[in-house]
C-alpha cells in the first residue's frame, strides 16, 4: 500500500516503530503536503470573495498549482522510502565471489545515489511551494493569514529535513565529483527556501 494512503494514525505508528523506512525523509515529504495543502486552502478561502476581486485568477490559478505541489510531495514521500528499500536490497545481495561482490558494490552505490536524488527533488519541491506561498501573501483573504504562516513553516521544515537526508548520504557516495554537484545543488535550493520562509513568516507576523 502507499504511504499516501494509510490513515494519518496508521502512518504514525508505522513512523513511530522499529522499521527503518518510513523515515525522516518521507516525514519531511508530509510536512511539504502539509504546506502545499494549506496554500491551497487559502486560495479556496480567496475564491468567490468580492473583497478579493482583483485576485481571483490568481487564486484560482494558485490552487490549481499547489494541488498538482501536494500530489508531488506525496509521491516524493513514497519515493523516498523506495530509495531506502532499494539500498537494503542491495545491500542484501550475495557476495560469495569477486564478481558477486563488484556486483553488489554496483547496486549499492546506483542506490545510494537514488537516495541522494530523492531528497533533492523533495527540496526542489519545497522551492517551488514556497514560491507559491509567497505570491499569495497580502492577496488572499486576510482571514486566513495565519494558514500561510503555516504554509510556510511547514515548507521550511520540509526542506530542511530533506537537506539532512542529501548529507547524510554524501559520504557514502564513491564519485567525489557527483557528491559535490548534490551538495551544491542541495545549499543553493537550501538557501533560497529558507530566505523565502524567512521572508514569508516575517511579512505575516509584521501585519498581524
Amino acid at each position: 500500500m502507499e504511504l499516501s494512503e494509510l490513515t494519518l494514525r496508521q502512518f504514525a505508528d508505522l513512523l513511530a516503530s522499529d522499521a527503518p523506512a518510513p523515515g525522516g525523509g518521507s516525514a519531511a515529504g508530509v510536512c511539504g503536503a502539509i504546506g502545499a495543502s494549506l496554500s491551497s486552502m487559502v486560495c479556496a478561502l480567496t475564491l468567490g470573495r468580492k473583497k478579493y476581486a482583483e485576485s481571483q485568477e490568481l487564486a484560482q490559478a494558485a490552487m490549481a498549482e499547489a494541488q498538482t505541489l501536494k500530489d508531488a510531495f506525496l509521491s516524493a514521500m513514497q519515493r523516498d522510502t523506495a530509495a531506502y528499500n532499494g539500498f537494503g536490497a542491495a545491500l542484501a545481495l550475495p557476495k560469495g565471489t569477486e564478481e558477486e561482490k563488484a556486483a553488489r558494490l554496483a547496486a549499492m552505490q546506483e542506490a545510494m545515489v537514488e537516495c541522494t536524488r530523492s531528497p533533492l527533488h523533495l527540496m526542489e519541491l519545497c522551492v517551488k511551494a514556497l514560491e507559491l506561498t509567497a505570491s499569495l501573501v497580502g492577496k488572499t483573504n486576510q482571514n486566513a493569514m495565519s494558514d500561510l504562516g503555516v504554509s510556510a513553516l511547514s515548507l521550511d521544515a520540509a526542506i530542511q529535513g530533506a537537506w539532512l537526508n542529501v548529507l547524510t548520504n554524501l559520504g557514502s557516495l564513491k564519485d567525489p565529483e557527483q557528491a559535490a554537484a548534490f551538495r551544491q545543488e542541495g545549499q543553493e535550493l537550501l538557501e533560497k527556501g529558507l530566505a523565502l520562509s524567512g521572508e514569508i513568516y516575517q511579512s505575516i507576523t509584521e501585519a498581524m
